[in-house]
């Protein structure tokens, strides 16, 4: 485990600091009872010295305090393990909620670059593995460090000779259990990363099982699958035999040890040095102190998986943030919807430019309608509006404000959005349609709805309005996914709208009740329209036509058809005969 880690998880530990102070006298006073249990048999052992030579008085008073002992001895290890699994749980709840904090304020860019299932990995495997491990840390480390200090002091007590056999074999264990754990870091780092890359795989397919069938992709992503599991599988083995030698070779060096002590002690008891009680009582003791050796070491696996996953999540949390809102931004209400693009320029990687010297007024109210090639630059404009991604440079402002100097919150609420790709959580129909305006009234989202063009399904749904969505609208259709996500927006009435694509998953005939809707709507509404049915944008105020994140053409539907030349290829492509 790398410094820097060790130090980040200390301070989510030093928040719990109540915890951990109680979690160490529960140690030690857990410890002390096993401490006392083996000199407390070495002294029965002596008061039995032959036949018919036995103490029963004396043995019977020393059962009495073994069980009173033994007994608040389990009692302090219930409460360490209590102890330890809510201080463990604790610092993983706190990451999780940072994790999710930190989550909401990446850009968009993270998500463009990132499996979805991997990021899911690190809420789920990663942080169970930290659990685990703070688990064991807290638990056996610290029972462990205590243990070997009270060990100690009992064998010097009985005899320093043989505690100086038991001391020089601890070192040995420590450097050999180093050199192994060090050695399979990097194995568990690997395992991290390939767990999580399989969890983003298995998402995928999982998500497109549909186009997967369609595709008789079976048998490839099988493959594709066992390539990345046996991947996983060999890193996963190499750091768990790697990590699991230090148990072992541990165990050798204490067995050598314990074998010297019977020697060394059968001879001093021989001289009348040592009671065989004593002898008795030492082994144990030696078995004591041998004990959290084999068990952190032992640890040390679950520790590297630990830290690996914990280099992951700090990765995360590393990543530059969205550019918080200046205290000074500018808060806007009611929007006029005038927006001006001024020379702007911008690339998602700096060696491929997508948009340069872009200019473009758009007088309040305006339809405006974006064609164009795939990958000619639409979403992004969109995307760009939104401020999921800034300019590079140039400028875009919302009646006369550069957007960079407006709250993002004020900027997005001015904007209602209808995508393509729809999105519903699980919840009933009522909470994905009040999504954007949690405080509505039945009426106000039954009346969204209707001009949605989504209330009569509803109404055919078994609950109506209250029926759940599961699995995010598995049990409905594209189409009456796609109504829900229209009625959401209008349910928020924004003074400026951005269709993406908003009607490509719905019928031709629902499509005419969409549009009537979008019309009234729209109507006096500054809004944006990306299509690639062409038929959609007839009434548009002012179409777009975009190459390369350029406009090559602009002007209205009856303009481009008589006087331009690409979007005439486009429109002539849908509705020319063969």
């Amino acid at each position: 485990m790398s410094k820097d880690t060790l130090t980040r998880i200390s301070k989510y530990i030093s928040k719990y600091k109540c915890y951990v102070y109680s979690s160490f006298i529960a140690a030690i006073l857990s410890v002390v009872s096993s401490l006392i249990g083996p000199m407390l048999i070495g002294k029965s052992i002596d008061y039995m010295t032959g036949i018919g030579a036995v103490d029963f008085g004396a043995l019977f008073r020393i059962l009495i305090i073994l069980a009173i002992v033994y007994a608040i001895g389990n009692l302090f290890v219930w409460l360490l393990t209590y102890l330890a699994n809510r201080v463990s749980y604790q610092i993983v709840n706190d990451m999780r909620h940072q994790l999710i904090d930190k989550i909401n304020t990446l850009p968009l860019k993270f998500y463009d670059n990132n499996a979805h299932g991997d990021t899911i990995s690190c809420f789920i495997n990663d942080m169970d593995a930290i659990s685990d491990g703070m688990l064991q840390v807290i638990s056996i480390l610290l029972t462990g460090i205590v243990t070997i200090i009270g060990s100690v002091a009992f064998m010097l007590y009985i005899s320093p000779i043989m505690t100086v056999v038991v001391l020089i074999s601890a070192p040995a264990s420590f450097l050999m259990a180093r050199f192994i754990t060090k050695r399979s870091q990097q194995m568990f780092k690997t395992q991290a990363k390939s767990l999580g890359k399989l969890n983003g795989y298995i998402e995928e397919i999982i998500d497109g099982q549909k186009v997967v069938k369609a595709f008789n992709y079976e048998e490839r992503s099988y493959k594709e699958f066992e390539k990345i599991n046996n991947i996983l599988y060999s890193s996963g083995v190499k750091s768990q035999f790697y990590g699991s030698l230090s148990g072992p070779t541990t165990r050798l060096v204490n067995n050598i040890t314990y074998i010297a002590i019977g020697v060394i002690g059968s001879i001093l008891a021989i001289s009348g040095k040592l009671s065989v009680g004593d002898i008795s009582s030492f082994l144990i003791y030696s078995s004591l102190f041998a004990k959290p050796f084999n068990e952190i070491t032992g640890v040390f696996t679950q520790i590297q998986s630990a830290a690996a996953s914990a280099q992951r999540i700090f990765y995360i949390l590393d990543l530059q943030s969205e550019k918080p809102d200046d205290k000074e931004s500018i808060s806007i209400k009611n929007s006029q919807g005038e927006i001006d693009f001024k020379n702007v320029n911008f690339s998602y990687t700096t060696d491929h430019p997508l948009i340069t010297d872009f200019n473009l007024n758009v007088a309040p109210g305006t339809r405006i309608a974006i064609v164009g090639q795939t990958g000619s630059g639409k979403t992004t404009l969109v995307n760009l509006l939104m401020r999921f991604y800034d300019v590079d440079s140039g400028s875009i402002s919302v009646d006369g404000i550069d957007i960079r100097d407006i709250a993002r919150d004020d900027l997005r609420c001015s904007f209602g959005m209808v995508l393509q790709d729809t999105w519903l959580f699980s919840g009933s129909i009522r909470d994905n349609i009040a999504y954007s305006k949690p405080d509505a009234t039945d009426e106000e989202i039954i009346a969204a709805a209707k001009s949605a063009d989504a209330h009569g399904f509803i109404k055919c749904l078994p609950k109506g309005y209250s029926t759940l969505i599961s699995d995010a609208g598995e049990n409905l259709s594209q189409g009456q996914k796609q109504l829900l996500t229209i009625a959401r927006v209008m349910l928020v009435d924004p003074p400026m709208l951005i269709l993406d694509e908003a009607t490509s998953n719905i019928d031709t005939r629902t499509e005419i009740h969409i549009q009537k809707a979008f019309l009234k709507m729209i109507e006096g509404r500054t809004s944006f329209v990306i299509a690639h049915r062409l038929s959609t944008i007839r009434e548009a105020d002012l179409i777009l036509v975009l190459d390369n994140g350029n406009i090559v053409e602009s002007g209205t539907h009856t303009q481009l058809l008589n006087n331009g030349s690409y979007y005439k290829k486009l429109y002539n492509s849908q509705f020319a005969p063969v």
